[in-house]
């Protein structure tokens, strides 16, 4: 074993992990966004500089050998101490600066992302951010796997199915906001001239479900209220789900940010539950990522962004009780 620890570079540890975590150079590289060439090289000088492997094959697959699991268990906290050392030395030098990698669910996009550029651009114009679209748990993923700073979620407290708190243990996760589930009524709806829809009225409905997370919460909320919805179509699509209401296919919850991303097809509106139905939203990032100054400034832009839109209570057309 070498008397002293090799130079050992970020790109390196974040190969290695990848590596455990996906089985295969092949697959590791394209995480990365590597050519499989250039892993298999880096992974090779490393060993020659270790002067021991850090990963062998078995049977189809590639693990991590003992001084790969090492190196794997390591890679976050140093890649996030870096961050932060390269921060605080962006701050002494009189300007934060970094690239931020976001990533966050669908209906965030149009709506809490637009107002966090805003204000980046307008108090920290230093800070860059990247964005991808991707679910709570592929979001939440990726963080773990090192290809994102945060990743902006949802939870439904109570649900005994919602998967989050285990898919975050270990990360840190900060709640920075909540959004109402509204009904969406086809106009004529017996329930349309409710101010407030108790959700049991609607137990002999057809029902429209959106993605897992979204319909298993459904399906909590209607077992507490005493009943089974009785499911007809199941789509991710928001504008599909407006629609197929609107031509009385079925009724339908969506979040506020949802309801809020583009106007509301004609033929359909909103409606509160009695029972007060949310979702709460949460920024989820590597332990001790907040130390780095350009994600914390993230951090802290992100929660104001999701508070802008909690303020503002968006509403759209059709909310109003005619």
């Amino acid at each position: 074993m070498p008397s002293s620890l090799p130079d050992l570079s970020v790109a390196e540890l974040r190969i290695v992990r990848a590596i455990g975590d996906a089985g295969s150079v092949t697959a590791a590289a394209a995480a990365l966004g590597y050519s499989q060439p250039a892993v298999s090289q880096q992974i090779r000088r490393l060993e020659s500089r270790l002067g021991m492997p850090v990963v062998e094959r078995v049977g189809r697959r590639m693990r991590l050998t003992e001084a790969g699991r090492i190196l794997a268990r390591h890679a976050a906290s140093i890649t996030t101490a870096l961050g932060a050392v390269a921060g605080e030395l962006a701050d002494l030098s009189g300007g934060r600066t970094g690239t931020v990698r976001l990533v966050g669910f669908p209906s965030a996009s149009p709506t809490v992302l637009p107002r966090l550029m805003r204000r980046l651009a307008e108090t920290d114009p230093g800070v860059s951010l990247t964005y991808v679209e991707a679910e709570p748990p592929e979001a939440v993923a990726a963080v773990r796997a090192d290809r994102a700073d945060i990743a902006l979620t949802f939870s439904h407290p109570g649900d005994g199915t919602d998967a989050h708190g285990d898919s975050i243990r270990g990360l840190d996760a900060r709640r920075i906001g909540e959004e109402d589930l509204l009904l969406i009524l086809p106009e004529g709806h017996p329930r349309a001239s409710d101010v407030i829809v108790d959700i049991e009225t609607l137990a002999a409905d057809d029902w429209i479900a959106g993605c897992p997370r979204c319909r298993s919460h459904l399906l909590d909320s209607c077992s507490r209220a005493g009943f089974t919805p009785r499911i007809r179509f199941e789509t991710d699509n928001v504008a599909a789900v407006e629609q197929l209401v609107a031509q009385r296919v079925g009724v339908a919850t969506l979040p506020r940010l949802a309801v809020a991303s583009f106007p509301l097809v004609e033929g359909i509106l909103t409606r509160p539950l009695a029972s007060r139905d949310r979702r709460e939203l949460h920024a989820v990032s590597a332990r001790g990522a907040a130390r780095v100054p350009a994600v914390a400034t993230v951090l802290r832009h992100l929660a104001d962004a999701v508070g802008d839109m909690a303020a503002s209570g968006p509403e759209a057309p059709g909310a109003e009780v005619g």
